[in-house]
């Protein structure tokens, strides 16, 4: 009941007033880094917390990237660019390319410190194997339920695209064994 809740789900939202009043180093949103949470709790707390974060094969990550900022109306670059160029010139626009750069998954559990803090790094695809140490964590299994399917990668990909997909995220496709086929 005390937890604080980033998002926007109902939930999040209704929680959302234990925000008021605290400062945070960075944006607050279902996205936010270690980093930009730093502030939010007593200092050293973060620090003895369990973090983990699940993360996705770079290449199925654009595609469902791609296509979820196609349905979106909202105003902002990436959607704009999503609706105004096709699949291949969207993942190799400069911009595009920037930020897949700029966001491996360290980045994400990196403190502001600068001190990378995972416990886990849980690949979606290798969620039951990946997620042992989050379980033992917590003492007790659960099962992650597939949903939000995104249409086949070889529905999209030109090998340019792919080509650059592997560039950009070059850093998770070594750090956890990621391939195209």
């Amino acid at each position: 009941k005390d937890d604080l809740m980033l998002g926007d789900t109902p939930k999040a939202r209704k929680r959302r007033r234990r925000l008021e009043g605290r400062t945070a180093h960075g944006r607050l949103w279902k996205h936010s880094t270690l980093a930009d949470i730093d502030g939010l709790l007593p200092e050293g707390t973060l620090e003895g917390l369990f973090a983990f974060t699940l993360v996705r094969n770079p290449w199925d990550r654009a595609l469902s990237y791609y296509q979820w900022l196609r349905d979106q109306r909202f105003d902002h670059p990436a959607v704009a660019r999503a609706h105004r160029l096709g699949f291949t010139e969207f993942v190799t626009h400069p911009d595009t390319l920037a930020a897949y750069r700029a966001n491996p998954a360290s980045h994400y559990m990196r403190r502001a410190d600068g001190v990378e803090q995972c416990h886990a790094y849980i690949r979606l695809e290798a969620f039951e194997k990946d997620a042992a140490p989050l379980f033992d964590h917590l003492g007790f299994r659960f099962d992650l339920p597939h949903a939000n399917r995104t249409a086949k990668r070889a529905d999209g990909y030109s090998p340019e695209a792919a080509e650059a997909i592997a560039e950009a995220c070059a850093e998770d496709i070594a750090r956890f064994g990621y391939s195209f086929g």
